[in-house]
């Protein structure tokens, strides 16, 4: 029997009634401090949501977001809310094409401009007819903007609020997807107060906490997670005014709870390394005061110091990144979710030490099993129902019963933890007839503090090869041998672990890094296996038969014997 669950627009009025004057959103502009407090953010929304029903769109239309995260993102999908219309959210990064596929599929209405990177891919992508509103930074040119909006509507009376039944349609979310078109999932209310209600209540938040949202609200964690748990709990939200701001903003955030994703935990790592070299720390961390006295500032300078927990999620994360963080006394709590799932599924929460590594146990409200194949299925109130226009897809990947096929293969160890052990479809053949799991192999390679990036690869090839980037700050002032001895006694160390088949023919040093906006990385930053695959496929079947190779000596090697 399902849960019932109040809807993120009644949370809004119940914090902007019973604590109306506290600080409830703040955002970081020319360095100065905008906030909102609960009573002005619910009259923002419900002005908002005047604005958009005379426009006179429909029960049901769909209202797109394109901007990077700020306090006006939040207020804008509540507004859409209260009005009666379906927020479709859209990545910030998206290509002109992506934009353009997301606003013809879900027949967007209308689109809500913010920040931008770049200019020209919404300015290509939106399709005439579509009304533009500026949020008020520094956007695309657009039709309306916010603060006229709001300074000509008066608040939508609460009795005109709209109140649906949480089986109905809240948000298209598009995946951003490895391979062809992006996905619409289907988020219903229930999905998403689900997505809310059940990381409150298993990690145990209260209004004392702090947010900070920083992760793509586009993407389903980031606006389950952070924007509807904020709002499901009573808990501030600060912003990020840019990339260089970040680290600053991330300290006066004073968060208590901060999610990132492993790419940024390694970035946050080498930073460290670059100044305190390993061997140096870890003598450090074996004298007490001393100890005590580093461990602190580490935390400080990341802006970590009042966080009681700190996450990783959207991508695998190596076990040996986990375990050094943890001996810096920042225990990474690693976390599972999907698009479908509403966000989180699964966390290592409370913290064990014992089970880095895995992701945790379910959170409460859902239930899973591992088919004999090794797929993990979940079911539960935070599962979708559906993809947007696509049956297909949607019997093939939600059964009769309920069930989500994640996709995922996943096994469950005595004390019920589950561990994520790759992907289904990634798994490869070899030219020898045999299964190779990428995912873990290149969890073995984050064990080296030089790589930052990594993909396995070697369909139709007799063994495997590792293609990976560096990173520049650990690598910083070392010769290509130094980085090469360190990288040839990794290859040892893993392949000494791994079957025979299994075995890497040698590591690739990549020349250039993996992104989003060169194609390599989706938006949230999962390596487009595909395309790396066929970047470097011409490399990992021609290299000069050395354990660690260069890209640019792959390309001399085969120029020269061409």
């Amino acid at each position: 029997m399902s849960t019932q669950y109040a809807l993120p627009i009644e949370m809004l009025q119940k914090w902007a009634t019973e604590k109306p004057d506290l600080i409830y959103l703040k955002q970081p502009v020319n360095r100065q401090i905008i906030t909102f407090t609960w009573a002005e953010a619910y009259d923002v929304v419900r002005r908002m949501a005047t604005a958009l029903q005379a426009m006179g769109f429909e029960k049901g239309d769909r209202i797109g977001i394109l901007a990077k995260n700020c306090a006006e993102w939040f207020l804008a999908d509540f507004a859409i809310q209260a009005a009666g219309f379906i927020a479709t959210p859209i990545y910030y990064t998206a290509s002109a094409e992506t934009i353009r596929y997301i606003t013809d599929h879900a027949d967007i209405k209308a689109v809500f401009m913010g920040k931008l990177d770049e200019f020209a891919p919404s300015e290509q992508g939106i399709p005439e007819g579509v009304v533009k509103i500026a949020l008020p930074y520094d956007t695309i040119k657009c039709e309306r903007s916010w603060t006229e909006l709001l300074e000509t509507h008066e608040a939508l009376p609460e009795d005109q609020i709209a109140k649906p039944d949480l089986d109905e349609l809240f948000s298209i979310v598009y995946t951003s997807g490895s391979t062809g078109n992006p996905k619409g999932v289907e988020i219903t209310w229930r999905n998403i107060a689900y997505g809310a209600w059940a990381p409150t209540h298993s990690l145990e938040l209260a209004q004392e906490e702090r947010l900070i949202s920083y992760l793509p609200l586009a993407h389903i964690t980031e606006r389950a997670l952070i924007e509807h748990v904020s709002v499901y709990a009573g808990i501030q939200v600060s912003f990020v005014e840019s990339l260089e701001t970040f680290p600053e903003d991330l300290r006066n955030a004073n968060a208590t709870m901060f999610v990132s994703v492993p790419r940024l935990w390694m970035k946050f790592q080498a930073g460290i390394l670059a100044k305190v070299p390993q061997e140096k720390l870890d003598r450090i961390l074996k004298i007490p005061v001393l100890s005590w006295y580093v461990k602190r500032k580490i935390r400080k300078q990341l802006g970590l110091s009042h966080a009681k927990i700190v996450g990783s999620g959207s991508a695998p994360i190596s076990k040996a990144v986990l375990e050094w963080y943890a001996k810096l006394g920042i225990h990474i709590t690693e976390g599972w979710g999907m698009t479908e799932t509403a966000g989180l599924c699964s966390c290592n929460f409370p913290f064990r030490k014992d089970k880095i590594g895995t992701i945790g146990t379910l959170l409460e409200g859902l239930e899973f099993k591992v088919t004999d194949e090794g797929e993990l299925l979940i079911r539960g109130d935070g599962v979708a129902k559906k993809y947007y226009k696509d049956p297909e897809l949607t019997a093939e990947t939600i059964d009769e019963d309920g069930w989500l096929h994640t996709g995922d293969k996943a096994e469950q160890d005595a004390d019920g933890f589950l561990r994520i052990t790759g992907r289904v479809k990634e798994i490869f053949k070899s030219s020898k007839g045999k299964y190779i799991a990428p995912v873990p192999i290149e969890a073995m390679l984050f064990d080296n503090t030089y790589v930052e990036q990594a993909c396995v690869m070697g369909s139709d090839l007799a063994q495997p090869a590792a293609v990976v980037f560096l990173s520049t700050e650990t690598t910083d002032g070392l010769s290509r041998e130094d980085v090469r001895a360190s990288l040839e006694q990794t290859y040892e160390a893993i392949n000494s672990e791994l079957e025979s088949h299994q075995r890497l023919s040698s590591i690739v040093v990549a020349d250039d890094m993996w992104t989003i906006e060169n194609g390599y990385l989706t938006p949230t930053m999962k390596i487009r296996r595909a395309r790396l695959e066929d970047r470097y496929a011409a490399v990992v079947s021609n290299m000069p038969k050395r354990s660690v190779v260069w890209e640019d000596e792959c390309v001399a090697a085969n120029e020269a014997t061409a």
